[in-house]
């Protein structure tokens, strides 16, 4: 009986959802959502050609969080029988009453529910037998085996889909639902120096929505390789203050940070250091960051958030202003301002703040370009912990990466660390790269700052 009802369920989550939202009603909620969600996801690791990891699931999940004035609560299951529901509507509705209240509780207003829902070009139907994609991850490894003598060893080459849909419905009438997938690689090797012995890691990878937009194996692992050799012979630095370069994956790290200190939920707690900036210069006016959530084909593009409002292109950083938080209904409430659609959330849990598709505008010079205007400075290719204050901005944080003499990398450099203040990093920022790649929902281009400490034998 169970699963017929999970067939039917599976077939028509529309009315599963609108049923679920009449029952908490009947139970006295003022207000209710309920989100599903249904996916399966394949991974596979190979090392050394032999499969070393291989999972392949499929799940199905239901939240529920449900009002009463401005208490409320939230619960999920991945049990979908009649008994299962009733008992989660049941229970969720007494744990409501039972908490206290809080004055910002409460779903976005009905008429700010999203209206129209675009496709986005998130879904591949594609679907890949387990062989095809074990021998995927086999050319990713093999690639960077064969790419140079001094590649000995791997720690692996990975290949991952997945896909499914979520649904979101409330009491407000708001129905919707998207589907999504993702195909990505990595690769992993290890390169050994023919002279001293010394060994050196790391790795690359592609990630898309979309099979036919991935980058081929070989070339994700002939870059893993290239990457791994170039660390061979790395050197440490003396204590100075001098230019630094991140390069996209590290100056993405670096938005990341400010895309954290612009969240609604750090503000309001008091934990940023962009508290009372809005309308503030934070960067030069060369500088301009989006949130975009309807960006076709945008790792965290979506046609609506975890609230049902409509996604939206958010100007963050305008011509180097700081212009606008991210926000959900919750800590916008909380701020007094408006929500941004950036409301995100996992199955069973309340609402918070996420980012869509957050990026800094490619400026027009290459990052060859950039490095061939640094006399004498760092290249950072690696970052190593989490010496990250968002309170105060203060930076400090392991690096790896290249000594850049007369514009060019002159050798790989380790075990330094780099730091500053994040206010002043951004102000500091020189150059903007042309060189913009996503390959996650924070992207940037390569990005020069003027100087910054770093400490190293």
């Amino acid at each position: 009986m169970a699963s017929q009802e999970l067939k039917s369920a599976d077939k028509n989550f529309a009315e599963l959802a609108t049923d679920l939202l009449s029952r908490a009603r009947t139970h006295g909620a003022t207000e209710a959502d309920v989100m599903v969600a249904d996916g399966e996801t394949f991974s596979v690791q190979v090392r050394l050609s032999a499969v070393d990891r291989l999972t392949k699931a499929r799940e199905k999940r239901l939240g529920l969080r449900v009002f009463f004035g401005k208490r409320s609560a939230s619960a999920s299951t991945s049990d979908f029988s009649k008994e299962s529901l009733d008992r989660l509507v049941s229970d969720t509705c007494a744990l409501a009453k039972a908490v206290v209240e809080d004055d910002q509780s409460g779903l976005p207003d009905g008429n700010l529910m999203a209206k129209d829902q675009p496709d986005l070009d998130l879904y591949d139907p594609t679907s890949l037998e387990t062989e095809a994609q074990i021998e995927l991850a086999r050319r990713g490894e093999a690639a960077a085996l064969a790419a140079d003598p001094r590649i000995t060893n791997s720690e692996g080459a990975e290949f991952d889909s997945s896909s499914g849909r979520v649904l979101l419905g409330n009491s407000h009438g708001f129905l919707g639902e998207y589907r999504s997938s993702t195909f990505s690689i990595s690769v992993s090797p290890i390169a050994t120096a023919p002279e001293s012995g010394s060994m050196q890691q790391d790795s690359w990878y592609a990630v898309r929505h979309r099979f036919a937009g991935l980058d081929s194996p070989e070339s994700v692992g002939q870059e893993a390789a290239r990457r791994a050799v170039r660390r061979l012979g790395a050197r440490k630095l003396s204590t100075r203050r001098a230019p630094v370069v991140f390069d996209q994956e590290m100056a993405a790290g670096l938005l990341g940070n400010l895309c954290h200190a612009a969240s609604g939920y750090a503000l309001y707690k008091g934990a940023s250091f962009l508290i009372g900036q809005l309308g503030k210069r934070l960067a030069p006016e060369f500088v301009t960051i989006y949130d975009n959530g309807r960006l076709p084909g945008g790792l965290g593009s979506r046609p609506f958030d975890g609230e049902g409002l409509p996604t939206r292109k958010t100007t963050v950083v305008e011509r180097g202003m700081l212009t606008s938080y991210l926000l959900d209904t919750y800590s916008g409430r909380k701020l007094g301002l408006a929500s941004t659609g950036n409301a995100s959330r996992g199955i069973g849990e309340s609402p918070s703040v996420g980012p869509t598709n957050f990026y800094l505008v490619p400026g027009t010079t290459a990052p060859a370009e950039i490095l061939r205007s640094v006399r004498e400075g760092l290249y950072v290719t690696e970052l190593i912990g989490f010496g990250v204050n968002m309170v105060t901005g203060d930076y400090s944080r392991g690096a790896a990466g290249f000594w850049i003499e007369n514009g060019e990398l002159a050798y790989p450099v380790e075990e330094i660390t780099i730091a500053g203040n994040l206010k002043q990093m951004f102000a500091d920022i020189e150059v903007v790269g042309s060189d913009l790649e996503f390959r996650g929902r924070i992207a940037s281009p390569t990005i020069k700052i003027r100087e910054m400490m770093i400490a190293g034998t």
